[in-house]
Order: structure tokens, then sequence, then C-alpha cells
């Protein structure tokens, strides 16, 4: 008996999983579509305003080699083991190099109930604006 009730909530899960899919897939809209990105200026504000949290999806080794300051490496492989590592209360930002994977991040951590978005202009375009005085400037305010 406790076999059959584990095969049906399994059956179950992935039934509503599918759901929660489909509906987000069928009320797609041009707002969703803005609204699921974020630039690099608005992040650093809300980054400086303690109201975002970045998370650099790549794997492990490429967050060693190189990463921001801001972020936390959550690899997206990692994620749905990992969901207890971020704060509900903040916008998540993913992010990686090319946007491929931030993308399916988001939106997974979408249809978990976050307010999720991801890095439109991707790690390297945030590398590039954090250069010089922002970059001064951007770690100068986040450490307050």
């Amino acid at each position: 008996m406790k076999k059959i009730i584990l095969i049906f909530c399994i059956c179950l899960t992935g039934v509503l999983a599918d759901t929660k899919h489909d509906e987000y897939l069928k009320s797609f809209s041009y707002e969703e579509r803005k609204a699921m990105k974020i630039g690099k200026v608005e992040l650093s504000v809300l980054l400086e305003e303690k109201k975002a949290q970045l998370v650099d999806i790549r794997f492990k080794e490429e967050y060693e080699a190189w990463h921001m300051p801001a972020s936390i490496n959550i690899p997206l492989n990692e994620l749905p083991m990992r969901l207890n590592e971020l704060d509900k209360s903040k916008t998540i930002v993913t992010a990686c190099p090319h946007k491929d994977r931030a993308i399916m991040a988001r939106t997974f951590l979408k249809l978990k109930g976050y307010d999720a978005r991801y890095l439109k202009d991707g790690l390297i375009g945030l590398a590039e604006y954090w250069r010089g005085d922002n970059a001064r400037e951007f770690i100068e305010e986040y450490k307050k």
C-alpha cells in the first residue's frame, strides 16, 4: 500500500509541475517577457539597496576562475537541491556569461514561486559595466 501511495504522489507531483508550466506558458505575455529580464544598471541599484540576490549559475570551476563579488554560486544542476540558500524576500537574479543557463534557472525559480529575473547583459556585460569608477562606486555602496 505504501508503494502505491508513493507512486501516486510522484505521479501527482509530475502532473502539478506540468500544470504550473503549462499555465505559465499560456499566460506568457509581452509584459512577462519584459519583466523576466534585468539590466546591469538596475541590478546594480537593487544590489546596493539589498533588494536583490545575484546567483551565478555556472559550474563551480567556472565560478572559481572568475566571478562577481556580489554573487553566490549555485550551479544550474544543483539549483533544485539548494533553494534554501535563496532569500525569498529579494529578487533573485540569475546570471551566466551568455544568458542560456540563466534563462533556464530563472524559469525554474519562477515556477517555484520566486520573484526571479535573469541578467540580460550576462556576466560579461556586468563585468564591463563594473570597471574603473563604476567598480569603485559599486563596492563602496554595496559594503554599506
